[in-house]
């Protein structure tokens, strides 16, 4: 019996050790970079990481600030870019990132991305107030509706990401969740394969099983509340909202009450701005952003 369970191991082995070799070299898991949490309470990932997208198609790098993607050769008439997974985009080569576009576009600016994924709109606030360091003449957030949504902390709480109270009128900084257990995962190539693949899908099964819902009118109430908070604890001036298409109106309309520089995104009849598989811009939807941004003439030096 114990050499019938040592064969039985020592296969078990063999078959970890060439699934993690197979899961290696071709790729077949992204590298994903580690985070710290800095000064302000802000969750941002360890300076000067490089890792490969799934595939191995292309590469993304982490910067000395500890944000993707590559910083300006200058910071003179400097814009920056704020915004979670959509503007972190790993799934893209470097080319394809907002600032790089935008500065193709706009050379007379420069710009410094911003972004990490899970960032709420409470949280890209208090990434602006760190970047005034940086005297930006304009600040710009990239957003969409779960950006609010999980602002807040009334609607759902979220230990891992930045929230505000509303009740309390205080900012509750989100925590680095399940870390070691993400650091082994990393590491053990074929295990995070593998438990990617089960959670992809639970989460699809789960996806077809919740039918949508309409906005309950109290939710917008707190959005209404949030972006009041935000008006009167931050300096929105010099930023401007560019919200992602397909943004339900009535968050506009709150953004137009409350004098809100914003911009909206418009994708009608073009779905190669995502990917098929996935909601996030291809280079094509990163280009389309990035054009009607410069053609919109909402800089101001």
């Amino acid at each position: 019996m114990t050499k019938f369970i040592k064969k039985i191991l020592f296969f078990i082995s063999i078959g970890i050790l060439i699934g993690e070799l197979i899961t290696r070299i071709f790729v077949l898991t992204s590298d994903i970079p580690e985070r710290y949490i800095d000064q302000n309470g802000i969750q941002k990932y360890i300076p000067n990481q490089n890792g490969q997208w799934i595939g191995g198609e292309h590469s993304w790098q982490i910067n000395k600030t500890g944000w993707p993607g590559p910083l300006p050769k200058e910071y003179k008439n400097l814009i920056t870019i704020v915004g979670d997974s959509y503007i972190e985009n790993f799934m893209n080569p470097d080319s394809c990132h907002q600032g790089v576009l935008l500065k193709d576009k706009l050379p007379e600016y420069n710009f410094f991305e911003a972004s990490r994924s899970g960032v709420s709109l409470i949280e890209a606030m208090e990434i602006t107030r760190e970047l005034d360091s940086l005297n930006p003449i304009q600040q710009l957030i990239y957003l969409g509706e779960s950006d609010f949504k999980q602002s807040i902390l009334q609607i759902k709480k979220h230990s891992d990401i930045t929230q505000l109270d509303i009740k309390k009128e205080k900012v509750i900084k989100g925590l680095i969740k399940g870390s070691f257990l993400k650091k082994i995962l990393y590491n053990f190539k074929f295990a995070y394969y593998l438990f990617n693949k089960i959670s992809a899908k639970n989460t699809h099964s789960k996806a077809i099983a919740i039918p949508k819902k309409d906005i309950p009118k109290n939710d917008i109430k707190l959005y209404h509340k949030l972006l009041d908070y935000i008006k009167r604890n931050y300096n929105t001036t010099k930023v401007i909202y560019i919200i992602k298409p397909k943004t339900p109106k009535y968050i506009t309309s709150l953004l137009q009450q409350l004098n809100y520089n914003y911009l909206v995104l418009d994708s009608s009849n073009d779905s190669s701005w995502s990917f098929d598989f996935d909601a996030h811009w291809t280079c094509y939807g990163h280009e389309k952003v990035a054009q009607q941004i410069a053609d919109s003439n909402i800089f101001i030096d």
